[in-house]
């Protein structure tokens, strides 16, 4: 049973959809689906078109809004927009180390996993489409690895598409993870050296940490063990519109004298705990790398064997130096589930997961080279997260795209440029720019 109620300025109804865990088998187990519907107040009671906002990750429940933040006032003028929970994320079945035993073993958990990926939630889209909007086409709002579904969505779907816009989600149609990291980690590097550029006395700030958990073990108050690796990892702020200055008011006072000498202070350790931690999207760790996979190459923890052939990145080999020490992000690796607690116990998924060697398509390179659905897609310059010369590849290989190239934001552009992005990819769409 829906259930409505009220927020400034919007009515939100719960929604709740079963779908078959395997679309191949609509006929066997299904799982459940959550969504949130959203409307404008004074539009209530208007018959309006549908927005699907697809969230990026992988792993990440849709976005809980307040009001009418971000891009949400936008779309709220001329929709009826639907935030949807993608398979295994927030109240959609969620798979995490508490419910991925109900599977059984380390196998059965990996072998469940393999249905959460694109083609799947693509499939689990079209089910709520004929549910929701009685068959009607509906716009879909991709953002990162939305973006990769609703590029699957094109290739797999695109009779459920009245337009399409993808936000920083152009992903390559055949790349392999080895070369995804291959282009990541100079961007990473890249990211890094504009970090210290900004704030130069964070080169000294980061060697220091890095050496003081080189030389003692270090766990947070969780329970994760804070190993420099993991520490490296906080890269990741450098992708984001604000994440530059929130590492830097991280690290300025990280460390407090105690009786035994200079201590990483609970403070720092507190606030590194929470941006490390996969506690809330385990499946971001778990399929990550998976949603790379399109043939019968494993991906074998590519972004561990990559990092190997980037020495730069060694805390030890850069302490020896007097050089800044890279930073890294959107990568994952074996050691996180030694060190999060969140993941220990799903190693031995994630280790078949690795290896598995039996990955289907997830783009008709054909069929897009045919579409017909109006594309507009924001390609941000020096993307963090999704390499840029990937992303303007793709574009050209999608009948009809418009791009919008800009350096003007970061990977977070639909959120920290709100309205403007949103209004500028739709006009896209329409012929109107």
């Amino acid at each position: 049973m829906s259930v409505s109620y009220r927020q400034p300025g919007v009515v939100l109804t719960d929604r709740r959809f079963t779908v078959p865990l395997d679309h191949a088998d609509p006929a066997g187990e299904t799982i459940e689906l959550y969504a949130r519907e959203v409307v404008a107040s004074d539009k209530a009671g208007q018959d309006l078109p549908w927005l699907l906002y697809l969230q990026g990750g992988p792993g990440f429940g849709a976005n809980r809004f307040v009001g009418r933040p971000a891009w949400l006032g936008r779309a709220l003028k001329e929709y009826r927009v639907l935030l949807l929970d993608q398979r295994g994320t927030g109240h959609s079945t969620p798979a995490n180390r508490q419910t991925l035993p109900l599977r059984g073993g380390p196998a059965e958990r990996a072998g469940y996993l393999t249905r959460f990926r694109a083609d799947s939630i693509v499939r689990d889209c079209e089910l709520v489409r004929r549910e929701v909007t009685g068959g009607a086409p509906w716009t879909v709002l991709g953002q990162s690895f939305g973006g990769f579904c609703t590029v699957s969505y094109l290739s797999l779907a695109p009779e459920g598409l009245a337009a399409a816009v993808i936000t920083g989600g152009l992903p390559s149609l055949d790349a392999h993870a080895d070369d995804v990291y291959r282009a990541a980690y100079p961007r990473m590097e890249r990211k890094t050296a504009a970090h210290y550029a900004r704030y130069p006395q964070d080169v000294e700030r980061v060697r220091r940490i890095a050496d003081h958990l080189l030389t003692h073990e270090v766990t947070l108050p969780g329970g994760y063990r804070l190993t420099v690796e993991a520490f490296q990892s906080l890269g990741i702020l450098l992708g984001g519109s604000e994440g530059s200055h929130r590492l830097h008011f991280l690290l300025e006072d990280a460390f407090v004298p105690t009786p035994h000498g200079p201590a990483l202070s609970d403070a720092f350790q507190e606030e590194i705990q929470a941006l490390l931690s996969y506690a809330g999207h385990p499946l971001y760790a778990l399929v990550h790398e998976a949603i790379y996979g399109q043939d019968a190459r494993p991906t074998a923890w590519s972004a561990e064997r990559v990092r190997a052939e980037f020495p730069q990145f060694d805390a030890a080999k850069a302490l020896a130096g007097d050089g800044p020490l890279p930073l890294t992000g959107e990568t994952i690796h074996p050691w996180l589930f030694d060190c999060d607690p969140a993941l220990r116990p799903l190693r031995e998924t994630a280790e078949l997961l690795a290896a598995r060697t039996d990955w289907t398509p997830l783009y008709d390179s054909a069929r897009l080279a045919a579409n017909e659905v109006p594309v507009a897609a924001a390609v941000y310059h020096d993307d963090l997260y999704v390499d840029t010369a990937h992303s303007l590849r793709t574009a050209r290989a999608i009948r009809g795209l418009r791009t919008w190239v800009t350096d003007e934001f970061e990977h977070d552009g639909v959120r920290a440029g709100g309205p403007r992005v949103l209004d500028r990819l739709l006009a896209l769409t329409r012929d109107e720019v």
